[in-house]
């Protein structure tokens, strides 16, 4: 069976859910950008610019990890109270497209933050033209993973109330504590492998290794690219998608 997407479909959502909503709402993207760059100002102010690589490079994973884990608000919020995802059922949009669609949106809808940091790493001679395309590969990697994770949390979800602050103590979880701002030898291996179970931290790691900040760790290669399938499939299983 060929799988057959509905391009138009997505990129329709991505631009209008994602690329609109800066147009609409830049206070938005400012309140997305508010953690990584405060973590990058007071990681260069503790560390007195020693950690300043490590928050440059995680300010990118961490962008990306808050902002898609942040759609299973709008997962929950279109499913349970604007009934889309009903409408899209009768349709032939698949929930592979949806799922797709919401993606981009959040792509679009942190590149202001990718480009601030795009620069910052570029005056601090961070990118190589292979850094640069590794650090993308990460990107998209952990925005396929975290949005599957929060298509997971908004399928158990069965009123909208609940989902905002479940999402809020998920993104401190699973976007802060896991080695993004700091050297991920700091913590013991076994450490490592439980807070693995959040996509940032391989993630992370291998962003560490390919910068040249730390070793490279190729496990940690390995558990990115399992998680990413495995919870997209699992992200695609939760969604009530009750087709005929």
């Amino acid at each position: 069976m060929v799988l057959k997407l509905n391009l138009r479909f997505i990129f329709a959502m991505g631009l209008y859910y994602g690329l609109y909503t800066i147009t609409r709402g830049f206070s938005y993207v400012i309140a997305s950008m508010s953690l990584p760059l405060t973590m990058l100002f007071l990681i260069g102010i503790i560390s007195r610019g020693y950690l300043l690589k490590y928050a440059v490079i995680g300010g990118f994973i961490s962008l990306i990890s808050t902002n898609a884990l942040s759609s299973a608000g709008d997962a929950s919020f279109l499913r349970l109270e604007l009934k889309f995802q009903d409408l899209l059922v009768t349709t032939r949009i698949t929930r592979i497209d949806y799922m797709l669609g919401l993606m981009l949106s959040y792509l679009f809808f942190s590149l202001p933050g990718i480009v601030i940091y795009a620069v910052i790493g570029v005056v601090l001679n961070l990118f190589t033209a292979f850094r640069a395309f590794v650090l993308f590969l990460i990107m998209l990697s952990l925005l396929i993973s975290e949005t599957s994770l929060a298509f997971m949390i908004a399928g158990m979800m069965k009123h909208i109330r609940n989902v905002w602050g479940i999402v809020s103590i998920l993104s401190i979880i699973l976007s802060v504590i896991p080695p993004i701002f700091y050297p991920y030898t700091y913590l013991p291996k076994y450490v490592l492998y439980i807070l693995s179970i959040s996509p940032a931290t391989p993630g992370s790691v291998i962003a560490q290794g390919v910068f040249g900040m730390q070793p490279f760790n190729y496990v940690m290669l390995i558990i990115l690219i399992a998680e990413t399938a495995f919870y997209f499939v699992l992200g695609m299983n939760f969604i009530k998608w009750r087709e005929s």
